[in-house]
């Protein structure tokens, strides 16, 4: 399928409509980051506020995530079959009516019942954005610009949204949870006028319904799981069970998928080398970066005695570093490839973290806490874009919502995987009732755990730097290959 907007073949030629489209998709994707950082530090406003206890509390955050991550392959496959300006304005509306009840709402049920329902209209509009751009822009320099906006978006929001909350908490946590409401209504109405309308994917085969609830229920109950584990423990029993129930279920998803004519997810596309690293160095990228900021976050509020406002100006640099690269990166891509690209943030980020266990109880900005700020900033830079590039090269339109619904999926998991684990460290090496070193102490820890997340990104990433040495040109599916023979294709270097 052709969008139907022409894209000139200078990228400096862009129609406004087409900047119009692609400000609405980062509008939208902005929203998403900025609602993941802007309420944590909120958190302790609203526990004051609605009284509630601390495995409450942890919920505000893990519903979003749940909601998010356990249907994202849902949302992206329900972008190609339906439509992708349909899927995406529709879960933008959802995005906004749970945004207003959220800050609206008097009671800690009903404000998770909000976060959940935020999490699941974003398992819609990231996927359905993020395709509708790989449909529109044509692939190269042009869709490499592109998404290098697009990703820069997310990547800033998610710094900002530190700022704004401690900003907006100072006045009332409320407005935490108002303020994508009005943002997300414009960029609706905007979008209704501009974004291009796409076709439906022929389903004359069906619907892959059992794939659907197979697929959706795993990742739900691994996210599900995974941020249960902390609290109830890694080897309770509860735990073990859950994972087993969620093996067997990505068992069945496997098997349903192999033998749908119509399935989810086409696994041929798993046996491409781009796809494997790509959602993989998703995983670590944004697994390392969650437990990081928590970690952070914990060290200058308890131990340092920083405020909010305080807190968040001292990520400030890193968000304005990205917000700076917005329109080079794509340029970058362009001349040295994802692979050198990834693996060059890749190496900064675990500089950044290095860095960091440098940290003591009267640590000296200049010299320990800015410098990690200015090369984490970089490494998201060069890193986030990248990867959304490297996952969506040389996949065809009709595939786009599905490996855009992957890459999220695998960054959400991550996310809640790598966090659950850092917590659990640091947890393990903590007492109640310590000293401010002896809790220092206990970071530490984490630290490393969250370096060795970063090592290891960076260790996969390198493996494509071989295979590019060994492979020059990608083999890329055509869309008169049969379905049968694309199963034994293999997609990209």
């Amino acid at each position: 399928m052709t969008s139907p907007i022409d894209v000139p073949t200078s990228q400096d030629r862009w129609s406004p409509r087409l900047w119009g489209t692609l400000l609405v998709l980062c509008a939208a994707m902005f929203l998403d980051a900025l609602d993941v950082s802007m309420v944590g530090v909120a958190l302790p406003s609203i526990a004051t506020d609605l009284d509630l206890s601390t495995s409450t509390l942890q919920w505000i955050v893990s519903g979003y995530i749940l909601g998010y991550g356990g249907l994202l392959l849902l949302g992206g496959r329900a972008a190609d079959l339906l439509g992708r300006r349909r899927v995406f304005l529709i879960a933008l509306a959802v995005f906004a009516l749970a945004s207003l009840l959220g800050g609206l709402v008097d009671s800690g049920p009903l404000l998770i019942a909000s976060r959940f329902i935020k999490g699941l209209s974003a398992a819609f509009t990231a996927p359905a954005g993020l395709s509708i751009i790989t449909t529109t822009f044509k692939e190269g320099p042009q869709r490499n610009r592109a998404l290098s906006i697009y990703t820069t978006c997310a990547a800033t929001g998610f710094s900002m949204g530190l700022v704004l909350s401690g900003l907006l908490t100072e006045v009332s946590w409320r407005l935490t949870m108002l303020l994508p409401a009005p943002i997300a209504l414009i960029a609706l109405l905007v979008g209704i006028k501009l974004i291009p309308r796409s076709s439906r994917e022929d389903s004359g085969k069906g619907y892959d319904l059992p794939g659907a609830v197979t697929g959706t229920l795993s990742m739900l109950l691994l996210v599900f799981t995974v941020v249960q584990a902390p609290e109830v423990g890694w080897a309770s029993a509860q735990t073990l069970l859950s994972f087993a129930a969620t093996a067997v279920l990505l068992a069945a998803f496997v098997t349903i998928e192999r033998r749908s004519s119509h399935p989810l997810i086409r696994l041929g596309v798993l046996r491409s080398g781009n796809q494997i690293r790509a959602n993989l160095g998703a995983a670590f990228f944004f697994g390392s970066y969650v437990g990081f900021q928590f970690l952070v976050t914990q060290y200058m509020q308890s131990l340092l005695g920083w405020s909010a406002l305080q807190t968040a100006l001292a990520f400030l640099p890193a968000g304005a570093l990205v917000a700076l690269s917005a329109t080079k990166i794509g340029s970058v891509v362009d001349r040295f490839g994802t692979p050198r690209v990834i693996a060059t943030g890749f190496a900064l980020l675990v500089v950044a973290y290095a860095l960091f266990l440098q940290i003591d109880l009267t640590p000296t900005y200049a010299a320990v806490i800015l410098p990690s700020m200015l090369l984490l900033g970089a490494a998201c830079a060069l890193v986030f874009p990248s990867l959304n590039i490297q996952a969506t090269s040389g996949v065809e339109d009709h595939e786009q919502g599905m490996v855009s619904g992957l890459l999220n999926t695998s960054i959400q998991v991550g996310g809640a995987l790598f966090l659950a684990v850092v917590t659990a460290v640091i947890t393990a090496g903590g007492e109640t009732g310590a000293s401010a070193q002896e809790v220092l102490d206990s970071f530490r820890p984490g630290l490393v755990v969250v370096t060795a997340i970063a090592a290891v990104g960076l260790l996969i990433t390198l493996t494509g730097l071989r295979t590019r040495r060994a492979v020059r040109k990608p083999v890329v599916v055509a869309t008169s290959v049969p379905a049968a023979e694309r199963e034994r294709v293999k997609v990209g270097d």
